[in-house]
């Protein structure tokens, strides 16, 4: 079994307990759920898959504890490893919807990891993402604002998808 990892920036709360959440289905210890606030990104190297989980906030920005994480975090080598990714957002605010999923998978393109579980974009309802590429979603994009009751069915689904990875 693939050793795995979540990684999040939370601001209210609502991040961190999706990620709690996510662990759950998958079968990762508390242990290895960890705040960026408080964690090295030399962490990202100890396991196979690393899941990262930032909310969006202002105009479309990364929760704020990632930007100093990100700044080690794309100086690594990841070769061999797989990132996830996952976003929280507005749907209302439709020209910036879930951004900072966008912003992750950009900076850390050049890690050489491989960058996994893509979520069909017409599952939403927006004008622009920095999150999608075309028909996918670089990751999972959660609205716990406006469409709290679709996120269990979405987290299950995308949990699966991970595993298969």
């Amino acid at each position: 079994m693939k050793k795995t990892g979540i990684f999040y920036g939370s601001s209210t709360g609502m991040t961190a307990e999706v990620a709690r959440r996510l662990g759950k289905l998958l079968g990762v210890a508390d242990a290895d759920i960890h705040n960026v606030a408080k964690t090295s990104p030399a962490a990202l190297g100890d396991y196979d898959i690393d899941i990262l989980g930032s909310s969006t906030h202002g105009l479309g920005e990364l929760q704020p504890d990632w930007y100093d994480f990100l700044a080690g975090a794309s100086a690594l080598n990841l070769s061999g490893k797989k990132i996830a990714i996952f976003g929280l957002g507005d749907e209302s605010m439709s020209d910036t919807f879930c951004n900072a999923v966008g912003e992750l998978y950009h900076r850390l393109k050049g890690t050489g990891a491989e960058l996994i579980a893509e979520y069909p974009a017409d599952a939403y309802d927006f004008n622009n993402s920095e999150a999608r590429d075309g028909s996918t979603m670089y990751g999972l994009l959660l609205d716990e604002v406006n469409h709290p009751d679709l996120t269990p069915g979405r987290l299950e689904a995308w949990a699966e998808i991970i595993k298969k990875a």
